[in-house]
């Protein structure tokens, strides 16, 4: 995802941002928040809502502190207004929620990483989106070469055949380089894992006194 797209995306989901004063909390409401993640049926968003509801309490986190239903009005057609259903969504909810999507959706994708960092601010939504992309090329990878390896070795070829084939593919990655030239010019020593941790921060309380405007 590029920058003026993360930049478009960000734009929308900053517009529909709330801020209850007496709690110095931010909020949204779930009816403006389910198109951006791109729901189109409110039954099918209210089930993504409850589905977050449980993994907030099985995480032993007070439901009612982040998910507070509230009654909305809406105007109809005809001029007449009537009640719907809605919720207000701390940040930790609307995570949740967007936790539940499917992250090879766009907008899954971007809500994922907008509600995970505490500061809305582009350069860290867009790095983490990045992360998620590189984490999804190389798991995407390792699917294609455990797909080679099986056909490889269901033709019969041996382990030094297949690392002749990959040392092949290697150097056509690197513009005719082996992966030993390639470590030596980057003076790359030794494997290196990279584990990705995720610090687990409790958000801010829902104020009890909350109302819908």
């Amino acid at each position: 995802m590029d920058k003026k797209r993360v930049g478009q995306i960000k734009e929308q989901f900053d517009l529909v941002t709330h801020n209850d004063e007496t709690a110095k909390v931010e909020f949204w409401y779930a009816r403006e928040l389910m198109p951006l993640l791109g729901y189109e049926r409110w039954e099918n968003f209210d089930k993504a809502i409850i589905r977050a509801m449980g993994s907030c309490e099985t995480s032993g986190v007070e439901v009612s502190d982040h998910f507070r239903e509230v009654t909305k009005m809406v105007s109809l057609g005809s001029g007449a207004h009537r009640s719907v259903k809605d919720y207000m969504l701390t940040r930790y909810a609307c995570y949740l929620i967007a936790q539940n999507g499917d992250p090879k959706k766009e907008k899954i994708a971007f809500a994922q990483s907008y509600f995970a960092v505490q500061t809305r601010r582009q350069e860290l939504i867009e790095e983490r989106i990045a992360l998620i992309e590189r984490t999804e090329a190389r798991g995407r990878l390792r699917e294609s070469e455990k797909r080679l390896s099986q056909n490889i070795y269901e033709r019969g070829v041996d382990d030094a055949g297949f690392g002749r084939i990959r040392s092949k593919g290697d150097q056509a990655l690197f513009g005719g380089h082996t992966t030993k030239e390639m470590k030596e010019r980057l003076g790359v020593k030794c494997s290196v894992s990279v584990v990705l941790s995720r610090k687990k921060s409790l958000p801010l309380r829902i104020s009890k006194n909350w109302s819908a405007a």
